[in-house]
């Protein structure tokens, strides 16, 4: 199965993050969405898992939960808006990937067997970091995360 895994969308759903969304099994957004109509876009694309991230404050934001962990066949991912979190809450036990976002700065790595992702920012330019979504082919061992500019 492939993941499409995007975050920090900021109110800015891009049309190259809808392509890089396309022929996914799941689409993980981690925080930061900025308005619903994002969420239903993605839920037209494949099945969706989201959490809220600190800019997510208005009514419609209030359902999503602070962290969530989903299961794929035998793995376990645990999502979260800021990774700096973890360190108030450790990661639930067999978890085998944590995505999150926050820091708008795409990057990858393992840790204790964990893989790392954060795919970037898909919203608004924020300084000169890049603008990238992920894609994770969970059936292609070890796990690297695709990122693609969607600028």
């Amino acid at each position: 199965m492939i993941l499409g895994l995007i975050s920090d969308t900021h109110g800015l759903l891009r049309d190259g993050a809808l392509r890089a969304m396309q022929s996914t099994g799941l689409i993980i957004h981690a925080g930061d969405v900025g308005d619903p109509k994002i969420l239903q876009a993605l839920e037209n694309l494949a099945p969706l898992t989201v959490v809220r991230g600190n800019v997510d404050t208005a009514e419609w934001a209030a359902k999503l939960p602070p962290t969530v962990e989903v299961t794929v066949g035998p793995v376990r991912i645990y999502v979260l808006h800021d990774v700096k979190e973890l360190k108030l809450k450790p990661i639930p036990s067999g978890v085998s990937i944590v995505v999150s976002g926050h820091s708008h700065k795409p990057g990858q790595e393992t840790r204790g067997g964990i893989l790392y992702i954060n795919p970037g920012s898909a919203g608004p330019r924020r300084f000169n970091l890049p603008i990238t979504v992920a894609r994770l082919d969970l059936d292609q061992q070890p796990w690297k995360a695709e990122f693609i500019d969607v600028s």
